[in-house]
């Protein structure tokens, strides 16, 4: 699963309109977020780092709630943009969530597991387990 990483305004207009999943990596307005959803129809979910995130004006979460996009919480450890312009989540993430769901261990202690050992945020993994299995894994 790739999420692209948009570190700055002026690349929210040059963007793929088949992208579903972002990352902004900078502290977007309101409107920055309408011109995302614009730019991206198909945009399922954006992700915002911690001290963004809280910023994020109830308005904005309602408008993305009716337009059916996940706002998550969460940063892509690790990520060079110099280097390429998404972040890969690994497959064994999926491999785990794979076995962990096969086991029958609850969303809850999916989502602490996997978090702690793949520095991917619960949001993340709740997502992706939100997601139909043939889709992700």
């Amino acid at each position: 699963m790739k999420i692209l990483v948009v570190s700055s305004r002026k690349e929210i207009f040059t963007q793929n309109p088949q992208e579903r999943i972002v990352h902004m990596a900078f502290r977007p307005s309101n409107k920055d977020i309408f011109e995302l959803v614009k730019a991206c129809p198909k945009i399922e979910a954006i992700q915002l780092p911690k001290s963004y995130f809280n910023n994020v004006s109830k308005s904005i979460g309602m408008f993305l709630k009716i337009q059916r996009i996940q706002l998550l919480q969460g940063d892509v450890w690790g990520h060079r943009k110099d280097m390429d312009e998404y972040y890969n989540v690994p497959s064994s993430v999926f491999t785990v969530i794979r076995e962990m769901k096969h086991e029958g261990k609850s969303t809850a202690d999916i989502e602490n597991e996997v978090s702690k050992k793949n520095k991917i945020n619960h949001d993340m993994v709740g997502y992706i387990l939100s997601k139909e299995a043939h889709v992700w894994i």
